[in-house]
């Protein structure tokens, strides 16, 4: 089968010739059609499927047959994406895909200028993706409205549920006109999402081409249990290729369950010359697509992320996923692993798993019916341990290393603080003066000021 025979345009294909994009995916090939014939659509497939085109290619056919003016300060179709990468991404597809149709496409998200947004928008657009709390931003603005609103799409709206979206998309969706075309596509399918698509769609299509929380097939994934203190010495070995599984190592992404523990797996990977760069919602929008921008590039070939990260990143090439760290929700293991093997390529998944995670290993075999292979320690792994060299810390004389391990100089006993039991300020006697309020030994000098003005507020104010 081939994109012509689905029914698309000679202006959309003519853009897919350009990307050299020849056969429709299984989830394009059934969705097209019944997009092309405005149906509500509930489509269930992993990440890497194709599911950006399976929803973009019809609907930019649809607008373009209707041709209907812009919208004043309003789009006619809008993409709800849950991270700020995955909207740019999708954004980045609307414009390739329609590149010859000339419709108006933009994209707003969280960590921009929300002057700048208002301005893009102004004039009304085509095509616009968008996170749902930046969208709000602006409605609750009077910035922009939703009445122009034909095509509606949630994309990986069981992720949007995750981060909390439910009462942003409520309100989205309540703006929006009745008669309109629904999307919605997810990776899983729990009960919330059905529930999300019996109130959203009307008389969908379902369409699924993969079963509920598979794995990528063409990924081969590994175990190895380790203590939680040790992961980073195995990581090390690993990011090396001195270890199982870990040759030709050409992009790596590395999973965190928090943002501290992304910045520090980043800061002791640098201590240990290896170049990384971290990525989660602590970081800037310009901070994240730079960091983006290098691993794309091959610059900086190793990624730590969180998993707000496991949906917004389509970068092909990467041959390596390691999970540093286990997800508490199982499903999230599922998107993790789904960011390489990408577009019919071969990948590795491998797992590090300490004593107090086994179940969330075993929550993650049990949804996804996997057992993961388990790879030994190195044999000389202690040794390489006990023979790693000693970092020296920057600027903390108070530390001592011995071999990868910080020692801290313990502190005095609490006896010597005795002050600190009775509620006395510590320190020489300018600082414990300042503390008591005083003002260089005058009664209530340092507070004296602050009366007045309180006083002469009251006056006034009276």
């Amino acid at each position: 089968m081939t994109f012509e025979e689905l029914g698309l345009s000679q202006p959309v294909l003519q853009a897919l010739d350009e990307k050299n994009y020849a056969t429709p995916t299984p989830i394009q090939a059934q969705a097209i059609p019944l997009v092309l014939q405005g149906r509500d659509l509930f489509g269930i497939a992993q990440t890497g499927t194709g599911k950006t085109a399976a929803f973009m290619l019809p609907s930019i056919d649809n607008l373009r047959d209707a041709d209907r003016q812009t919208p004043f300060k309003s789009c006619r179709m809008l993409i709800l994406a849950p991270t700020r990468e995955l909207a740019g991404q999708i954004a980045k597809s609307a414009r390739d895909y329609g590149g010859y149709t000339g419709l108006k496409v933009q994209s707003i998200v969280g960590g921009t200028s929300v002057g700048k947004d208002r301005n893009k928008l102004h004039r009304g657009t085509d095509i616009l993706v968008a996170t749902p709390g930046r969208l709000l931003d602006l409605v609750d603005q009077k910035a922009f409205r939703l009445d122009g609103v034909e095509i509606l799409v949630l994309d990986e709206a069981d992720q949007m549920l995750d981060l909390g979206f439910i009462h942003a998309l409520k309100k989205i969706v309540s703006l929006v006109p009745v008669k309109r075309q629904t999307l919605l596509f997810s990776a899983t399918m729990p009960q919330s999402i059905r529930d999300l698509a019996g109130q959203y769609l009307r008389s969908p299509e379902h369409v699924s081409v993969a079963p509920q929380a598979t794995t990528a097939e063409r990924v081969e994934q590994f175990v190895t249990r380790v203590n939680q203190d040790e992961k980073q010495a195995l990581l090390d070995l690993m990011l090396r290729g001195r270890y199982h599984q870990c040759k030709d190592m050409d992009r790596v992404l590395v999973f965190t369950r928090t943002k501290h523990g992304a910045d520090r797996v980043v800061k002791k990977l640098g201590q240990q010359g290896i170049e990384a760069n971290a990525i989660h919602g602590n970081k800037s929008q310009p901070q994240r697509e730079r960091a983006l921008a290098l691993f794309r590039s091959g610059k900086v070939p190793v990624l730590v992320a969180t998993d707000i990260a496991a949906r917004g990143i389509d970068i092909p090439g990467v041959s390596h996923v390691i999970n540093f760290e286990l997800p508490n929700v199982p499903e999230q293991y599922v998107h993790r692993i789904g960011r390489t093997a990408r577009a019919g390529a071969d990948g590795i998944a491998l797992t590090l798993c300490s004593d107090d995670e086994r179940a969330y290993l075993r929550d993650i075999q049990k949804l996804t019916g996997v057992t993961l292979d388990r790879l030994p320690l190195p044999d000389d792994f202690r040794a390489v341990i006990e023979n790693a060299p000693i970092v020296k810390p920057k600027g903390n004389p108070g530390q001592a290393q011995q071999g990868r391990r910080a020692k801290m100089v313990q502190p005095r006993p609490l006896s010597e603080h005795s002050g600190a039991r009775r509620g006395k300020p510590q320190g020489s006697g300018e600082q414990r003066k300042r503390a008591e309020g005083g003002n260089h030994g005058k009664p209530g000098g340092g507070n004296r000021r602050r009366r007045n003005r309180g006083g002469g507020g009251r006056q006034a104010r009276g």
